[in-house]
């Protein structure tokens, strides 16, 4: 009797499917080519790229058992995969661990804790930093490592891993009774809550921009908050707003773009980073339009697929304020690798994450004439006036 064996791990994100997405192909064995191309045609479908979708199979086939195992929280790509091959007659044992996984309990949601986590490729430290989260932000969680590591999904559908000291776990029940309170934003770049009314006394966080706290009350300069794991604190009002009228009060704007990407002049280059310490160039784009009450997906190469294209002939005088300019390297076969983005501002110039936030020029007489990005240029795309598809409006959805 001959064993064969298949092993097909596949996270892939849920994002297009087109010719800028990176997407590995799967290996599988002459001999199982029956029930290789069935997996490989359902990730295709479900989960074309790893970032925001796991869908991880590991096929054992004994003549015509079949064992599947792995993990994936696709679960109609899971039923129709089982379907499938029941319908060809195999007997299949499914072992498959659909996520958010049992061992979890009722606590499958998640909020942040600490002023900015870090979310990371792998469930250690070391692992590559792929994104990061602010405080208060709602998280799936989808399973744990047994060292504590927490694979959880946010608001942008981004897949990787946390430790669980920056994220406190609740239950559905705690989470819509935490969206439903009251809450501030942190619109400061910088700052820190306190344990008493006074500036003076001791810290309990520090404060970034983008922060959400759940609110108790206010005490003359300050409003008293509440924190994810029950800390207390106070933070001023003046460096902060009451959430509700902060979002309805977004408006974006080629004006308050340009406003919003100015704030983060200077703030150093950390790949991975979306806060005020530290982004890459994904994460400054994404960070300025979150300011202005839009979440954008989170890499560049997810970026590009949104909005409108208005240019990819260098025809830089068709640009308005808060376009996206793509760059990257054309392939011989005609598609196209998206690795940077910044915004344009106006007057030949845009903004980016580049060593740390700058401006640098697309006409080569300036002074900041980024000859090396102009020469890679891709195209543009254009959010506002745009249908915003797959773009998250925060006034439209009840994320926080």
């Amino acid at each position: 009797m001959k064993n064969f064996k298949l092993l097909i791990l596949l996270s892939l994100v849920l994002s297009s499917l087109s010719a800028f997405a990176e997407t590995p192909n799967p290996v599988y064995s002459r001999a199982d080519s029956i029930i290789g191309p069935i997996i490989e045609k359902l990730a295709r479908r479900y989960a074309p790229d790893k970032r925001t979708a796991v869908f991880q199979i590991e096929v054992n086939r004994q003549n015509n058992q079949v064992t599947l195992s792995g993990k994936t929280n696709q679960i109609k790509a899971k039923n129709q995969l089982i379907d499938q091959l029941r319908g060809l007659k195999f007997e299949v044992n499914d072992q498959i661990k659909t996520l958010p996984e049992a061992e979890l309990g009722e606590k499958i949601y998640g909020l942040v804790e600490v002023s900015v986590c870090n979310i990371r490729s792998a469930p250690r430290h070391s692992g590559e930093l792929a994104t990061q989260a602010l405080m208060g932000t709602p998280l799936k969680v989808l399973e744990m490592e047994d060292n504590g590591w927490l694979l959880v999904q946010t608001p942008d559908q981004y897949i990787a891993w946390v430790d669980r000291g920056a994220v406190t776990r609740i239950t559905k029940e705690e989470f819509d009774r935490w969206k439903s309170a009251a809450k501030i934003i942190y619109t400061n770049p910088y700052g820190f809550s306190y344990v008493e009314t006074n500036t003076e006394s001791q810290t309990v966080s520090d404060l970034v921009y983008g922060d959400v706290l759940e609110i108790l009350g206010e005490k003359g300069d300050f409003y008293q908050v509440l924190f994810a794991d029950a800390r207390k604190g106070y933070v001023l009002k003046s460096e902060a707003k009451i959430y509700s009228d902060w979002i309805k009060n977004t408006n974006p704007t080629e004006e308050s773009l340009v406003r919003a990407s100015k704030r983060l002049m200077g703030i150093p280059y950390l790949w991975g980073g979306t806060s005020f310490k530290g982004v890459d160039c994904s994460g400054f784009t994404k960070t300025v339009y979150f300011m202005n009450g839009l979440i954008l997906p989170r890499d560049a190469s997810q970026q590009v697929f949104t909005g409108d294209l208005v240019d990819k002939s260098s025809h830089f005088e068709s640009l308005e304020p808060g376009d996206l300019l793509f760059f990257g390297e054309k392939r011989e076969d005609g598609s196209e690798k998206v690795v940077h983005v910044g915004m344009w501002i106006g007057n030949d110039e845009f903004i980016h994450a580049s060593d740390k936030v700058r401006i640098g020029s697309v006409n080569p007489k300036a002074a900041n004439f980024d000859e090396y990005n102009v020469k890679r240029y891709l195209r543009s795309k254009r959010i506002l006036k745009s249908s915003l598809q797959g773009i998250t409006v925060l006034k439209e959805n009840n994320i926080y």
